[in-house]
């Protein structure tokens, strides 16, 4: 109801219209008030780069994320990222994501980013706490943060906006009409602008990216496979939008008989996953849902990682400006 709702296809949404204007008015102020100094905002000693989005839901910030830490890494850079850690529940704030850091504690997005980069990666609610503690405890050069356009507490040097290319900025409405943080004019403002997946909307300026899927892992045994060997799959998917992966074991031959979508960042329990397949087929997801189901994973669970691919061309651009 929602997706159809903000995508214009269900008319409900102007029902909403008046709440829109509000929500729109209270993002005008509040942004006005930290440009003018009313609201405080931390400088770091070191470069940061926002990787953010204008509209809710899940649109490849996290795999970008992923790629700028192992481009730079290799770059020599030291990169330290934080986040504000939704879906998280720690009793205390700033904290620093370790190996045996669960996403019940912190997230499902920081154990997945952590687990596949090992860089240091802290989390606070208030980012600049984040980043003041790594670099209290480590070296670092640059900091990444995995969203937080539209977190003005914390002054950034690059914004990165990652734009679904399917999905676009939907009916164009603010919350709660439409699916927008902000408008779609904050895109002249930003340094990059990144296209995640085919357009049919012209961006000007904007790189395309591209997720590519790894082989397919086992939750348990870690053994590594092609995805479309795997036979009889039932896969699942709690992602901001559950049917690009879906699409994406489909464009891979993948031997699907069944798919269940669930709501983004969603808690799991054994029982309710070992309902989806029985013990002779498979049970895949997304990586971002097996950082939460490890505990518990069963020998037929597999999961599916993926990459951002963009051209040479961003990367060098992103250099310069960093250099700058």
């Amino acid at each position: 109801m929602l997706a159809k709702m903000w995508s214009g296809q269900n008319k409900l949404y102007w029902l909403f219209v008046p709440l829109s204007f509000l929500y729109g008015l209270l993002v005008f102020c509040r942004k006005k008030f930290y440009q003018w100094g009313i609201f405080k905002s931390w400088q770091a000693p070191v470069p940061v780069v926002i990787v953010g989005n204008l509209s809710v839901g899940g649109n490849g910030k996290t795999p970008l994320v992923i790629y700028l830490v192992e481009h730079l890494t290799a770059k020599g850079y030291q990169v330290g990222v934080v986040s504000k850690g939704y879906g998280g529940k720690s009793d205390h704030y700033p904290l620093i994501v370790s190996e045996q850091t669960s996403a019940s504690i912190v997230g499902d997005e920081p154990v997945l980013v952590y687990q596949r980069t090992h860089v240091p990666f802290a989390v606070s609610p208030k980012r600049s706490d984040a980043v003041q503690l790594l670099l209290k405890n480590y070296p670092i050069d640059i900091i990444i943060t995995d969203d937080g356009l539209q977190h003005y507490a914390l002054k950034r040097d690059i914004e990165i906006v990652v734009v679904d290319g399917k999905r676009g900025f939907g009916n164009g409405w603010y919350l709660p009409a439409g699916p927008m943080r902000e408008t779609s004019s904050r895109l002249k403002s930003v340094d990059f602008v990144v296209i995640n997946g085919p357009s049919e909307q012209h961006y000007q300026d904007a790189y395309t990216m591209t997720l590519e899927p790894h082989q397919a892992i086992n939750l348990l045994t870690q053994e590594c496979r092609p995805v479309n060997e795997l036979k009889a799959v039932s896969a699942m998917a709690g992602i901001g939008d559950p049917s690009r992966f879906f699409t994406m074991l489909e464009k891979n031959n993948v031997e699907l008989i069944k798919t269940t979508a669930f709501m983004d960042h969603q808690d799991y329990s054994q029982e309710q996953l070992l309902a989806l397949a029985d013990p002779q087929q498979v049970l895949l997801m997304t990586e971002k849902d097996a950082v939460k189901c490890s505990a518990f994973a069963q020998k037929n669970w597999w999961y599916l990682p993926i990459d951002a691919k963009l051209t040479e061309l961003f990367l060098d651009n992103l250099l310069i400006k960093l250099n700058k």
